[in-house]
């Protein structure tokens, strides 16, 4: 493993155009970071999540934006052992973090035993939120990245039968004054795979037993084996879906949906007869 010094300099140099670039993109394009925020990273203990903490900590060291950082790890309900690697890495990484247990893998698996990733996701967001704004943050950061995006604006056409995509920032339904961001949103998965093996770490993946045997029956594993036939053929189809979603012209859609209220070509037809 390297020092936190060396991962620190390759992240603004070595992965400069790979990483820190897009990361920054993101942070300028979506408005991401404010002035005074104080912002909850959500660290899984996997690679997106600690490579996620690392770019919010060089910005807050080197940028011109002052705001504050809480590193949050949610305990679902860890095994001793993975707990064991996910602050032997934050510690070698130079992290200070909060951890927060709770029992969600246990009751996810009780509640919804055939499919308790979905559950799982709900309960652990709505606890981070919770924990977070106990803190005093403003804003919860987390480490999706542009792959995700991708993937997810195809698992709501293929298996949805609609067109949605991931949003680099929301603000919560639930938590007044809370929002939600997502500074990796430009950053390719294979960059942070790159990164941390070339700093010689490794991270945990998801810990729950269950997701690990079903991995390969998920439909995100379907959508992620597809994009790579597809990368075969053309090279540019992960950035053509991404510009799809930013270039939609409304007027040759069937419906759309603003504010839970659908709207269809007809209405629109009608008015200009």
């Amino acid at each position: 493993m390297k020092t936190y010094q060396e991962v620190e300099h390759s992240l603004i140099t070595k992965y400069r155009k790979e990483i820190w670039r897009p990361f920054m993109k993101a942070i300028r394009d979506y408005e991401l970071v404010k002035e005074n925020d104080h912002i909850a990273v959500c660290i899984s203990g996997g690679k997106d999540s600690v490579l996620l903490a690392k770019c919010l900590e060089e910005l807050q060291k080197h940028g011109k934006i002052k705001f504050k950082l809480s590193f949050l790890i949610m305990d679902p309900g860890y095994q001793k052992e993975t707990l064991t690697k996910i602050k032997g890495n934050l510690e070698a990484l130079n992290l200070s973090y909060h951890i927060k247990k709770s029992d969600i893998f246990e009751v996810a698996n009780k509640l919804s035993k055939d499919h308790p990733c979905y559950l799982c996701a709900r309960m652990r967001r709505g606890f981070l939120y919770q924990k977070a704004q106990d803190l005093g943050c403003n804003k919860i950061a987390l480490g999706h990245h542009f792959d995700d995006v991708i993937e997810t604006i195809l698992l709501s056409m293929f298996y949805g039968g609609e067109f949605k995509t991931m949003l680099p920032k929301l603000k919560s339904t639930n938590f007044e004054g809370m929002e939600l961001i997502r500074p990796l949103y430009l950053v390719r998965e294979e960059a942070i795979k790159s990164f941390w093996n070339q700093n010689e770490y490794q991270f945990i993946n998801c810990a729950c037993a269950l997701s690990k045997k079903e991995e390969k029956l998920s439909k995100r594993y379907e959508i992620k084996k597809l994009l790579e036939r597809l990368r075969k053929e053309n090279p540019r189809i992960d950035q053509n879906i991404f510009k799809s979603s930013e270039k939609v012209h409304v007027e040759t859609l069937l419906s759309y949906v603003k504010e839970g209220k659908e709207t269809t070509f007809l209405d629109q037809f009608q008015k200009d007869e």
